[in-house]
């Protein structure tokens, strides 16, 4: 059956999108940007599924989120979510899935480069979603950067470990023990 990969790659995809809205929902806020989980599945999405349909998952969860489903950080939905304060954020990571997903992609799914491939991914989110922050708040990029990155880097280095413990453990069983191939490659 010819439509059986993108099938299985489009159930992934949309599995995904509901893991990040659930990261949403485990969130501690601490200012204007509370601590989620949503950037651990980003992160997962991007490795497991690629560019392309890691990008994609963001991209659903975002247009869910734009429709007024409660999916952005503690059951937020709209418009009026998705372009503010924490926009910049929803936003990074989309640009996040795609960059995580191509490192890992063109690099062969290395371990090392899987791992800074994260790290890029997280600074890209950050290179979007402070400035955006700035913006809407009219902070100076110190306050911003006070409020909307330094509080998250620490935590952003557990999730980008947990994100690379959950890939390798999740990895094997959707390919084959010994495949590295990530979903988008699989026809």
């Amino acid at each position: 059956m010819k439509n059986s990969p993108d099938l299985h790659k489009l159930v992934l995809a949309s599995l995904m999108a509901a893991l990040i809205a659930v990261g949403g929902y485990l969130a501690i806020p601490i200012g204007p940007v509370p601590i989620v989980l949503q950037n651990l599945f980003v992160l997962v999405a991007a490795l497991l599924l690629g560019s392309k349909w890691g990008s994609a998952a963001v991209a659903v969860y975002l247009l869910a989120g734009a429709c007024g489903l409660p999916v952005f950080a503690g059951g937020g939905g709209g418009l009026g979510h998705l372009f503010g304060l924490r926009g910049g954020y929803l936003f990074g990571f989309l640009a996040c899935a795609w960059m995580v997903g191509k490192i890992s992609e063109v690099s062969g799914r290395r371990p090392a480069a899987e791992i800074a491939a994260m790290i890029v991914g997280s600074l890209v989110v950050y290179a979007i979603g402070v400035p955006w922050l700035k913006m809407v708040l009219g902070f100076s990029y110190g306050k911003a950067l006070a409020v909307g990155m330094y509080p998250f880097v620490v935590g952003d280095f557990l999730k980008i470990a947990a994100a690379y413990i959950i890939v390798k453990s999740v990895r094997p069983l959707l390919h084959g023990a010994h495949s590295q191939k990530p979903i988008a490659s699989l026809e």
